[in-house]
């Protein structure tokens, strides 16, 4: 069985050879594991681990030049600017980029929206290359999820564009203008998203959209307030890649046990990355009470057991969620967000060899 064949079965709630397995991690654990185990690239480190999904970055930027500023910050699609922050933890060191400044923070009305002349346009984006790009993947899932430009969500960008604490506060006393943001960001994202899928050719398998809706203790706002402004979308995008076919994955951190009923009722087939100390997330009781309509991806904690843990307690964690998971398909197993990059690298070698060992039916 090809991954590729191993995944779509998981996802048609199925049970394969084998549980399918992911592999989610940051530039630099990548390279320090590349260099470790003697893998010339990340693609030869993921025929290494035996990882059965690839992601394919999506069509080439081609549209107006982003601007960097004498501060050093860096102007993305949206005008949002950014500024690129070095973290050490644990004699590691990473980085990531920090939003600086969101551009309609000062907005006061809907004519303000109206009136921002950064919107993007899905003319930006070259995608002759799209077909080509799945095509090197043949034999694995072939995972469509674009990068931090161009993933497709709808509360993150308004957080970027706005602010994360403005957010909050026009959620409750600006919907207007709530709606007037969110408008603009999903008639972007529908028309990218069809021209991504049409220029595929049929050459995706997953669609991925990545919106962070779940705190570690519950969902980032009340229900009602989440189906008002963002379930219409959230439908509208899963409804656009079920017309051409494509399975749908939605990656949210957090606490979001509470949002699952109406993941479902919009469509949504895969939930990604079940984060498992986050309050509900427990695989065992969602499999029982949703895992007939849903499958789920993730549930290996990142939090604790495998940056801090030895790598018998990575064996015991993979084995208790295997065992919760893989009854009757629909589950791939993997870390519920990057694998830090201070985990040594005895537990990652550990997590899969646990998988290799535990994964076959």
């Amino acid at each position: 069985m090809t991954s590729r064949d191993r995944v779509l079965t998981a996802l048609q709630h199925r049970e394969p050879d084998r549980v399918p397995w992911d592999y989610w991690a940051g530039s630099e654990l990548t390279e320090r594991l590349c260099r470790e185990l003697g893998c010339a690239d990340s693609e030869a480190l993921r025929r290494e681990l035996g990882v059965d999904l690839r992601y394919v970055p999506g069509p080439s930027y081609v549209g107006q030049s982003l601007r960097t500023f004498e501060d050093g910050t860096i102007e993305d699609l949206w005008g949002v600017r950014r500024r690129v922050v070095e973290v050490q933890r644990d004699a590691q060191t990473w980085r990531y980029k920090h939003t600086a400044l969101s551009p309609l923070a000062q907005a006061e009305a809907v004519a303000d929206i109206e009136a921002y002349d950064h919107w993007p346009s899905p003319d930006w984006w070259d995608y002759s290359s799209v077909q080509a790009d799945c095509e090197q993947h043949a034999g694995y899932a072939v995972v469509n999820a674009g990068d931090r430009l161009d993933r497709t969500a709808q509360l993150k960008p308004m957080m970027y564009l706005r602010g994360m604490e403005q957010t909050y506060v026009d959620l409750v006393e600006n919907p207007a203008l709530v709606e007037a943001i969110v408008d603009h960001i999903r008639e972007y994202f529908l028309a990218y998203n069809r021209r991504v899928f049409a220029a595929a050719r049929g050459k995706i398998d997953i669609f991925m959209m990545g919106d962070d809706f779940g705190t570690q203790q519950g969902p980032m706002m009340d229900l009602r307030t989440w189906r008002r402004f963002f379930r219409d979308g959230f439908r509208a995008y899963i409804e656009l890649a079920h017309e051409f076919g494509l399975k749908v994955m939605h990656h949210t951190c957090g606490s979001v046990v509470e949002l699952i009923p109406d993941f479902i009722e919009c469509g949504l087939d895969v939930l990604q990355s079940l984060q498992p100390h986050a309050a509900g997330m427990d695989l065992a009781k969602l499999k029982r009470e949703y895992g007939r309509d849903l499958c789920f991806h993730g549930s290996i904690d990142i939090q604790e057991t495998l940056p801090r843990g030895t790598p018998a307690q990575v064996r015991e964690m993979v084995q208790e969620q295997m065992a919760a998971g893989k009854p009757g398909g629909g589950f791939i197993i993997s870390t519920a967000h990057n694998i830090p990059p201070e985990t040594p690298t005895e537990n990652v070698i550990a997590l899969y060899e646990a998988y290799r060992e535990l994964a076959p039916y």
